[in-house]
Parts: structure tokens; C-alpha cells; sequence
């Protein structure tokens, strides 16, 4: 119901808000911050980064909405939804849910593959489950977008390695099957 041209100022202010979070590390260790501190460093980034998936999450649902317009299919936008997703898998889902996928931020000894698996915790914190949960809802929208709009090369070049990475990482079931449909819709492209 809203006009194309304001739709588009929605999805670029959507944008702004995206980009906030999409170069935010959670993983954070200052080591002259009381514990305190950094809980307050680290809340106030997840409530960054967690916006800034909410912002990726309403772009991609207005984009894949029915009859929109070509105006609304904006590279930029998409550009940096797929950039804020493959961000947060690597540096912050990955290393939460898989042991290997972490660094020793001590420099501790080299530890097999295993070895990490082994002494790895299930705990996870609400807000990564919540932020997973958001990441995949994110990847499984994109599929629908690729089958609505045609993207770049170099844009289907990313969304590629975006959808396989997840099949070399344990704990991500979830994340592996939306990654299906979306490597199923780019070998259709």
C-alpha cells in the first residue's frame, strides 16, 4: 500500500540500520575490564547487532513480498544483508555452536578437531540462540529472493559460499537445512 518511492527510503534507512551491526565482534575479551564492564560491552553489542538482524529481516520480507515493485529490489540493500549474515556466522554463530571454529584468545596449544568438540559446552547465551534463529530465518528469505529477483554475479558468488560453509559445521542442523534451499535456489539461477 505504500508508494514505491517510500518504500524505497524505508529499505535505505533499513540499510543504515543493517550496517551498524554488520562489523560488530560479540566475541569480545578486554583484559583490564572487570567482568562487569565488558557483560555491559557485550550487551550493548548484541542489542546492536541483534537491530541490525531485525532490520536485515525486514528488508528481505518487504523484498520478497508479492507484486513489488522493480524499484524496491535494491543491490545496496541486498549487498549488505548477505554481508551482516556472513559476518555473523563466521565470527559469532560458528564460534558459538562449533568448538573448532573458535580462537584461544590465550594462545593456548594446537587442539585436534576433536579435542575442542570434547570439552566444548551446549550452553548458549538466549540472545545467540535468538540471534541464530534470526540468521537463519535470514538465509531462508534470501532464497526466496533469489527466486524472485536476478542479482549480480559477484552477488550469487557470495550467496554460494554463504550456503555451503554451514555443511562443515556441527551444531547448525537449522542453519543446514535453510542453507539447502538456498543452494537449491542459486543452482536454479
Amino acid at each position: 500500500q505504500l508508494s514505491t518511492d517510500k518504500t524505497v527510503k524505508v529499505l535505505n534507512i533499513l540499510e543504515k540500520n543493517i550496517q551498524d551491526g554488520s562489523k560488530l565482534s560479540t566475541l569480545l575479551n578486554h583484559n583490564n575490564d572487570t567482568e562487569d564492564e565488558e557483560r555491559l560491552w557485550r550487551d550493548l553489542i548484541m542489542e546492536r547487532v541483534t537491530k541490525s538482524a531485525d532490520a536485515c529481516l525486514t528488508a528481505i520480507n518487504i523484498m520478497t513480498s508479492p507484486n513489488m515493485p522493480k524499484a524496491v529490489y535494491i543491490e545496496d540493500v541486498i549487498e549488505r544483508v548477505i554481508q551482516y549474515t556472513k559476518f555473523h556466522l563466521q565470527n559469532t554463530l560458528y564460534p558459538q555452536y562449533d568448538p573448532v571454529y573458535r580462537v584461544d584468545p590465550h594462545g593456548g596449544g594446537v587442539l585436534s578437531s576433536k579435542a575442542k568438540r570434547a570439552k566444548c559446552s551446549t550452553h548458549k547465551q538466549r540472545v545467540i540462540v535468538m540471534l541464530y534463529n534470526k540468521v537463519c530465518d535470514i538465509v531462508s528469505s534470501l532464497s526466496e529472493l533469489l527466486e524472485i529477483q536476478l542479482l549480480t554475479d559477484t552477488t550469487i558468488l557470495q550467496v554460494s559460499s554463504m550456503g555451503i560453509t554451514p555443511f562443515f559445521v556441527e551444531n547448525v542442523s537449522e542453519l543446514q537445512l535453510c542453507a539447502i534451499k538456498l543452494v537449491t535456489a542459486v543452482s536454479i539461477f
